[in-house]
Order: structure tokens, then C-alpha cells, then sequence
């Protein structure tokens, strides 16, 4: 048999550019046709279970965690109930000088501070001369005294030689009785020129001599009224003092006051001598308690407080004007729920505790709580009584959830 091959195959000759141009489109999109079909079946078949297997895998809660059944006995569990509870509320404070024992000392006269002798800090005693004033009208008045002196030694003569007179009938009762009266007046102008030179602050020893030598004193003394400690000081050797200035203030620390700021809303909740206990950070666990001795009539207008204070004893001097200090009150007792410190955790700002939903599943559960009263705190929002709740080991227990969180 004989065999012949075909001729090499060749475009027609007479083909135009545009059928070869149409051919050749026809031909392309006929590839990218199937090679797009098999490529979306082979994606459709991968994907599809891959979708599957996310729909069946469940969502973690992270609020909740399951520990093993051999660590449920490192955690207590207890049922919420309520208590007899005395809500306490902490106020801020400060240490302050008690009003009743700080007095303010300035100079009875006009003149030149001429010595200053005590500083800030310095403990001082009543009469003891806290600075030296020179002034010409402690001259005046002493001028005046030694005229009333002289004054009541001629009418006490006057009335001797009176006496002397009447006795020899050669005057009459009534020009005795009339110097008499003189001297009263002459002695009481004398003990009024001797009080008028000791508000000035003439010194003590300078009067006897003033009355028995005429000699006269060229400073006074300002003096201090107050045994305590100077606080502040407001002049210096030099400086013109005037009457009615403060010059130096006293005060007595043997007690003192501690000021707290009440929020108007728990204004209604204090009363007078109700119990405070006073917490100041510089003197370490030494606590203070008194009573509450003032509550004001009025609310500050900027802080929208009331002022509150209690006076404490300071024998030993540790506490110090404008010291911190936390005041804590304790109301009438009342039941309530509560919950144990130990239950709390502390989570993003906010307290939470744990209940249980099931043997060994527990809920991080968001709570709204009190203040801290005798290692409990009140329950305001969040929790219903009975609950059971995690009182010991609340804090492994969060660790274990944020462990498993983790993984």
C-alpha cells in the first residue's frame, strides 16, 4: 500500500487580514474561557471546606473559664447575702491650727521696729518679747504718767494735811471730803497712765523706775499673749509698724483641727458629734479618731462641698499644720449586700467578681460596690442575693482566664 503524505497546511491566499484577526480573538477567548472555569472549580472545591470547618468552630466567651476538676478546691465559693453594714465615706482632708488657740500680735504704737528676736518655728511663752518698737508716743505717755504720778503724791498730801487741819477745827468737814475726791481721781488717772504704758508694751521693770526716777523707757516691747509656736512673721528690723498690723501670729498646737471637704449629697448623712476616724499618710498605721465638732451652714460654691471638722490632741506635736489627712464616717448599720474584698477583681477600671454557673465554670461578672467596711463592701448594682460567687481565689482564677485567653 502506498502512502502519501499531505502538503503542509498554509492559509488561503486569498484570506483577508480581518478574518486572520477575527480567527485568532476567537481562538484566545476559547482558552481563557476553560482556563477560568477550571481554576473557579478548583477554588469552589478548596474553599468549601474550609468554610465548613469555621462555621462549626464555636466563639470563646472571654468572660468565661473552666478549670480542671483538681484545681476547684483552691477556690472558695459562697452564696451572697446580706449583712448588717455601716456605709463609710472617706473625705479628703488637711491638718489646720485650731482657730481658738492662734492669736495674732501686731505693735500698740507707731514706730520703728528697732529688734526682731523671734523667727518662724520658734516656741515661745506668754510675755516673752517677740520684737522692739521705738515710738515718740511711748514717750508721750510716759510723760503723762509721770504728771498723774505727781499729781495723786500732791493730792495725797493735800488730804494729810487736811486730816491735820479737822482735827484742829480749823476747817470743815466738807473741804476733806472735796480732797478726798481729788485724790481718788488723781489715782485712778494713775493706774490709767499705767495701763495705758503697759498695752503699749513698756516693759515690765521699766515702770518702777519710770515712777521712782523718772527715767524714761525708749522702746516698747511686742510681746507675745500666746504660749505656742510662731507660724508666720510679717515684719523686719527697720519696717514702720502701725497699730492694728499683724506682726507676728502664735499659735498653740497642743490641738488642733482636721478639715475635711463633705459632698453636699452626703450632707444630710453626718450629724454632730457623730465618730470620725482621721488617717494621716505622714504618721504610718497610727490612727486618730474624735468627733465631728462643726458642720457648716453653707456649700462652697466652687467645690459644691461642706466643710466638716474635728478637733484631735497633739500632745506630742506630730501632727503639723497643712498636713494630708483622709477622714473616714461610719453611718447607722443597715442590711445590705456585700461581698468580701478577696472577691474583687479589678478589671480594666472596673470592679468585677466571679460567679459560678457550673461545677468548675465560673463568669467574670461586672459589679457596682461600696465603699470598704470591715473588710466588706457593699453591693450596689450587679449581683442578687443567694448568688454564688468566688471569696477566695478570685485573683488565680483570673490569671487561669487570661492564661487561657492567651492560648
Amino acid at each position: 500500500m502506498t502512502t502519501r503524505s499531505l502538503p503542509p497546511f498554509s492559509p488561503p491566499t486569498h484570506a483577508t487580514p480581518r478574518a486572520l484577526l477575527l480567527l485568532s480573538t476567537l481562538t484566545l477567548a476559547l482558552l481563557l474561557a476553560a482556563c477560568g472555569n477550571k481554576t473557579d472549580g478548583t477554588d469552589k472545591k478548596a474553599a468549601a471546606p474550609a468554610t465548613a470547618a469555621t462555621a462549626k468552630k464555636p466563639v470563646a466567651d472571654p468572660m468565661l473559664v473552666d478549670i480542671k476538676p483538681e484545681m476547684a478546691a483552691n477556690f472558695k465559693v459562697a452564696p451572697v447575702n446580706p449583712v448588717a453594714l455601716a456605709v463609710v465615706q472617706e473625705l479628703s482632708g488637711r491638718i489646720d491650727a485650731n482657730d481658738r488657740l492662734v492669736t495674732r500680735i501686731g505693735a500698740a504704737v507707731t514706730g520703728r521696729v528697732t529688734d526682731v528676736l523671734a523667727e518662724v518655728g520658734d516656741h515661745v511663752r506668754t510675755g516673752q518679747t517677740l520684737a522692739r518698737v521705738a515710738s515718740p508716743e511711748l514717750t508721750t505717755a510716759q510723760l503723762t504718767y509721770l504728771r498723774a504720778n505727781s499729781a495723786a503724791s500732791l493730792a495725797e498730801r493735800a488730804v494729810e494735811r487736811a486730816r491735820q487741819l479737822i482735827q484742829a477745827d480749823v476747817i470743815g468737814s466738807a473741804e476733806l471730803q472735796r480732797r478726798e475726791a481729788e485724790l481718788s481721781i488723781a489715782r485712778a488717772e494713775l493706774r490709767a497712765a499705767a495701763d495705758q504704758l503697759r498695752l503699749m508694751g513698756l516693759p515690765q521693770d521699766a515702770l518702777p523706775k519710770l515712777r521712782d526716777n523718772g527715767s524714761l523707757s525708749p522702746v516698747a516691747n511686742v510681746t507675745a499673749t500666746l504660749s505656742g509656736v510662731v507660724t508666720e512673721r510679717k515684719v523686719s528690723q527697720g519696717q514702720v509698724a502701725q497699730p492694728g498690723e499683724q506682726m507676728f501670729t502664735v499659735a498653740d498646737l497642743s490641738n488642733v483641727w482636721v478639715i475635711g471637704a463633705l459632698p453636699e449629697q452626703a450632707a444630710r448623712t453626718v450629724q454632730l458629734g457623730q465618730r470620725i476616724e482621721v488617717d494621716v499618710p505622714a504618721l504610718g498605721e497610727h490612727k486618730l479618731t474624735g468627733k465631728v465638732v462643726f458642720i457648716s451652714d453653707t456649700v462652697s460654691p466652687e467645690t459644691r462641698t461642706v466643710t466638716i471638722r474635728t478637733q484631735v490632741d497633739n500632745a506630742k506635736r506630730e501632727l503639723k499644720p497643712q498636713m494630708l489627712a483622709t477622714l473616714r464616717l461610719a453611718g447607722q448599720a443597715s442590711q445590705q449586700l456585700a461581698v468580701p474584698i478577696s472577691a474583687v477583681v479589678r478589671e480594666n477600671d472596673k470592679d468585677h467578681v466571679y460567679v459560678k454557673e457550673a461545677d468548675n465554670r465560673y463568669r467574670l461578672t461586672p459589679v457596682e460596690l461600696g465603699q470598704a467596711s470591715d473588710g466588706l463592701r457593699p453591693v450596689t448594682r450587679g449581683l442578687t442575693a443567694g448568688t454564688p460567687i468566688v471569696i477566695d481565689g478570685a485573683f488565680h482564677l483570673n490569671n487561669e482566664r487570661k492564661r487561657a485567653e492567651l492560648e
